[in-house]
């Protein structure tokens, strides 16, 4: 399970901001540059809303079961120079990540906001830090994000 755990580590790491000179980066650092490029919780909800995805967005925040998104769907949403910057981080092509962010953004929204709503618009590290770990941790998290992208069964 070590090389899995890693591996799993380095694509998420990956996904949420790339390498600085082929060094791995602090994932909560990682997850924090992405929010920032969006505006914060509320801006990527914002990002979602316009796409016409603001339910599902909402369902990721609020207390109920996440409402799933398509690889297309997160693609309308954060657009395309955004999926491809985070693609060419990962070393994947554009069609290869959108699954992943599709099943990934909805556990971390989440997790973030586990009252129901959004609290902080920009969390802090340690939050960040805390809701990585606890990713990284659920037996559907990137196990099976992980096998989704190597194309295993969900």
């Amino acid at each position: 399970m070590g090389l899995l755990d890693s591996l799993a580590k380095n694509v998420l790491g990956g996904m949420l901001g790339g390498n600085s000179g082929g060094q791995q980066q602090d994932p909560a650092a990682m997850l924090s540059g992405l929010l920032n490029q969006s505006g914060g919780l509320q801006g990527l909800m914002g990002q979602f809303q316009k796409a016409g995805l603001g339910d599902q967005f909402s369902s990721w925040v609020g207390t109920g079961e996440n409402q799933p998104v398509n690889a297309d769907q997160v693609q309308n949403a954060l657009g395309g120079d955004a999926i491809q910057g985070l693609a060419s981080k990962l070393g994947l092509n554009a069609g290869s990540l959108t699954p992943l962010l599709a099943q990934f953004l909805p556990l971390v929204i989440d997790k973030l906001t586990p009252k129901g709503q959004i609290e902080q618009n920009e969390p802090g590290a340690d939050q960040l830090q805390n809701v990585l770990g606890s990713v990284m941790k659920d037996g559907g998290g990137l196990g099976g994000l992980l096998g989704g992208l190597l194309g295993g069964a969900k």
